[in-house]
């Protein structure tokens, strides 16, 4: 079997690459049966099987990572997290709807915590809040109206101008600012690879097991990989846009590539260049703007770029980011980067998820829109206590939404490509 159902990355993951070697799971080489079967050891898949284990202690549990824990995409995102929901394109009118997810967000953000300080993650996790900052004047425009919305919520917040932006980050290339004092920067391959060694004993993880199969076996469902067969009454599926790979959610969801790369150590010369903050990450006004973090003393991330179902050439990103890059501190350009790499993720047409029960035993959580480490781990938990018939999914429903269907090949492409280049004018300075 060679199906592809999982993202082959053409590079490796920085945020990995810069913690010490781990010792994978072992691959299956066995058929196995289970209760319950996850597949996709994310942020979401993670939480999916811990709450099963709580929720049913003498449950056999399997968790089906297609390649290893941190090179996944979970390890690749920005490192931004918290409770708080503002989105980009924040109103008034959507302040209750934030408000709703905000209640669902904070308790999946207690449980993390909790499992963080429990097993001792060492993950550099501080709450150092973020600026969403605004470089054209239609950012600032919609900048302005997040800033309502986090008056009318009680959103902890401080309303930032150039000076004060470019004190904290070294850099006046942003015009306007909001600081968010409850959001976390963390270390997400750190995270994820804490959380997946930290997992009950009743769950087994099997690293470098792609599934390549799924179908009805008797009451339950038989998962083909490469090393065996896994048979389970009950079936998670939490792989995102790669769902669509067994057939499932194919009008519901795309998927998209997103890339980063970090800096070498900046020379202690140049320091001032990254601004007073000891740490710091700078979220943009604009969807398809660009996010930045400094990372320890003397690194910056950058991360932009956005592809459409397939990879971009390693130098075509590397060009891209490196002028985001010296766009905002022209007096870094002699500063090289030392990681670069791509992530898959997966967007829907109305921002809301897809969430719950696709056929009997068959559950499925995809289309996190690019936050997933709150958002994953509530969405996780929650599917776990909609298998068991605990709690009410209604909350998750109302508060989230349903992902409306997306137009099929060929014009989702076509779709995707006119949108892209439109929202990239748009977002101008802020790319």
């Amino acid at each position: 079997m060679s199906r592809q159902t999982f993202p082959s990355y053409s590079n490796i993951c920085g945020w990995n690459a810069m913690l010490p070697p781990r010792t994978p799971r072992p691959a299956l080489s066995d058929d196995l049966t289970v209760d319950y079967a996850v597949v996709g050891a994310g942020f979401t898949g993670l939480a999916a099987a811990r709450r099963l284990s709580e929720l049913d202690p003498q449950a056999r549990i399997a968790v089906l990572e297609a390649t290893t824990v941190g090179e996944g995409a979970s390890a690749r995102n920005s490192g931004f997290t918290g409770s708080d929901v503002l989105p980009r394109t924040a109103t008034l009118q959507g302040a209750e709807k934030a408000r709703l997810q905000t209640a669902l967000m904070r308790g999946a953000f207690d449980w993390l915590t909790g499992l963080i300080q429990e097993h001792r993650i060492d993950c550099d996790m501080q709450k150092v809040g973020s600026i969403r900052a605004a470089a054209t004047p239609a950012g600032e425009a919609s900048l302005r109206k997040v800033v309502e919305v986090a008056q009318v919520n009680g959103i902890k917040h401080a309303v930032l101008d150039r000076a004060a932006i470019g004190e904290r980050i070294g850099s006046d290339y942003y015009r306007f600012g909001i600081h968010l004092n409850d959001t976390y920067l963390l270390q997400p391959a750190a995270l994820i690879r804490g959380l997946a060694d930290a997992l009950p004993e009743s769950v087994a993880l099997h690293e470098n097991t792609p599934v390549q199969q799924i179908a009805r076996s008797g009451d339950g469902w038989e998962l083909a990989t490469e090393g065996g067969h896994v048979r389970a009454r009950c079936v998670v599926l939490a792989n995102n846009g790669f769902i669509r790979k067994f057939g499932y959610l194919t009008l519901r969801m795309a998927t998209i590539y997103t890339y980063a790369a970090v800096t070498a150590p900046v020379p202690d010369a140049d320091l001032p260049h990254l601004g007073a903050m000891p740490a710091w990450g700078l979220l943009p006004s604009h969807r398809l703007g660009t996010t930045l973090r400094r990372i320890g003393r003397d690194r910056i991330m950058v991360r932009s770029l956005y592809a459409h179902e397939n990879q971009v050439e390693q130098e075509t990103a590397a060009a891209k980011l490196r002028d985001r890059f010296e766009r905002r501190w022209p007096g870094l350009r002699h500063v090289k980067f030392e990681y670069l790499w791509g992530g898959a993720t997966a967007f829907t047409m109305n921002g809301a998820p897809w969430w719950g029960k696709l056929d009997d035993g068959l559950y499925a959580s995809g289309g996190c829109n690019g936050s997933g480490i709150a958002k994953g781990t509530m969405l996780g938990g929650r599917l776990a206590e909609l298998i068991r018939g605990v709690g009410d999914p209604a909350e998750v429903i109302d508060a989230m939404g349903v992902a409306s269907r997306i137009a099929p090949e060929p014009f989702r492409s076509i779709g995707f490509r006119v949108i892209s280049a439109l929202e990239s004018r748009r977002a101008g300075l802020e790319a």
